[in-house]
């Protein structure tokens, strides 16, 4: 294993990589510095019960490599982390696990600051905070960010408004078909969004009730999760899982446009390309999910004064800003949508690395090329 976990963190450029035990409450986790070229490392950690810690060992790494491109393409003063804890959060989350995490965060002296992701809930961050102050997402009353998933939704919405600029010459979703899979945390309040704009919807989600809760609140045209691929919309938006679009999948897609949630969506680099010979409109993942990022990051400025909420909506609304120099890049180089994010985060972190070089004498080691994380098969917050 030590030698797999070398090959990945130098293939993957990761400076820290962290195994974490506790017995007592029974904690395995793993935390990943990806990059503190721009800042202290933020990352969510998400509770999942992995089949093997090399699955959640890839995931992490993955996970927190994405965040660093997620920050440095929006322009952030933070770099990427992630940490993952081995479990079932129905089961396995206890104040006392959760509380042996804390002091494993706390030990890397912020280097690494944690946030709420999947199967974790805010009341979690509260008891992670007992134990560390480099924790983010606490509650408003506490003076945190509180969830993120609103501006992460909010981000989301004027990205789909971009889109169909874009595409139709005006911003407007009214009458426009979004097919939204997921309506957990972010998907739900996307569709909230979409449906006081006039937009129609169409759902999908594993979860039975829930996805039966947003037909009937939003009006919405419920599918089965197998068929949400192949339905005929403007904007297909994928708030749920990673690794969605493939040789397979993309085929199969009836859509305009891509812009959703969901973390590492295409499986491999040669995807985007193949949505682009498909004239598939992809707004890249993670410039349109930053919003959350976004909140977290207004949160840790607010210090004494606490959250700033007006301040956190006039950033995520940077959003379609960056995804506008995204389509023009893409379109004036010829390459896919993906490539052009990931050469804007690279020029950013390039930059960076420079000025850290002797008051920037030197230029930095160049970045590698990011390939898109394959198996990337991942929810989101």
């Amino acid at each position: 294993m030590a030698t797999d976990l070398f090959k990945g963190m130098q293939q993957g450029g990761h400076e820290h990589v962290v195994f974490c035990q506790d017995r007592d409450s029974g904690l395995r986790a793993i935390i990943a510095v990806h990059s503190t070229r721009l800042g202290p490392a933020l990352g969510g950690v998400r509770m999942w019960p992995y089949a093997s810690t090399d699955e959640a060992l890839r995931d992490v790494l993955q996970l927190a490599e994405a965040m660093t491109y997620k920050a440095a393409v929006a322009g952030l003063p933070l770099g990427g982390g992630k940490a993952v804890i081995i479990g079932d959060p129905r089961r396995g989350k206890t104040e006392r696990l959760l509380r042996a995490f804390g002091r494993a965060v706390e030990s890397l002296g912020g280097r690494y600051l944690t946030a709420e992701d999947v199967g974790m809930t805010v009341a979690d961050m509260e008891i992670v905070h007992k134990e560390t102050k480099h924790v983010t997402g606490t509650s408003e009353k506490s003076g945190g960010s509180g969830a993120p998933s609103y501006l992460t939704a909010k981000g989301l919405f004027y990205a789909i408004e971009t889109c169909m600029k874009e595409l139709y010459g005006d911003p407007s979703v009214r009458n426009r078909t979004v097919a939204i899979q997921g309506v957990g945390k972010v998907g739900y309040q996307l569709a909230e969004l979409l449906a006081t704009a006039d937009a129609r919807l169409i759902i999908a989600d594993t979860d039975a009730q829930r996805a039966m809760l947003a037909r009937r609140e939003f009006e919405a045209w419920r599918v089965e999760p197998d068929e949400i691929l192949q339905v005929e919309c403007d904007v297909f938006s994928p708030c749920a899982l990673g690794g969605v679009f493939n040789r397979k999948t993309i085929p199969k897609l009836r859509c305009r446009a891509i812009a959703g949630a969901a973390n590492n969506q295409v499986d491999r680099p040669a995807d985007a390309d193949r949505l682009a010979e498909r004239r598939i409109l992809y707004a890249p993942d993670y410039v349109v999910n930053s919003g959350g990022v976004i909140n977290i990051l207004v949160g840790l400025q607010g210090g004494r004064k606490g959250y700033d909420r007006a301040k956190a909506e006039r950033l995520a609304r940077r959003i379609p800003l960056t995804l506008l120099e995204v389509f023009r890049k893409a379109r004036a180089q010829g390459i896919s949508t993906a490539r052009a994010a990931d050469e804007l985060a690279e020029a950013r972190l390039r930059e960076a690395g420079a000025k850290k070089m002797d008051g920037g004498a030197r230029r930095a080691a160049p970045l590698r090329k990011r390939p898109v994380p394959t198996k990337a098969r991942r929810k989101i917050a």
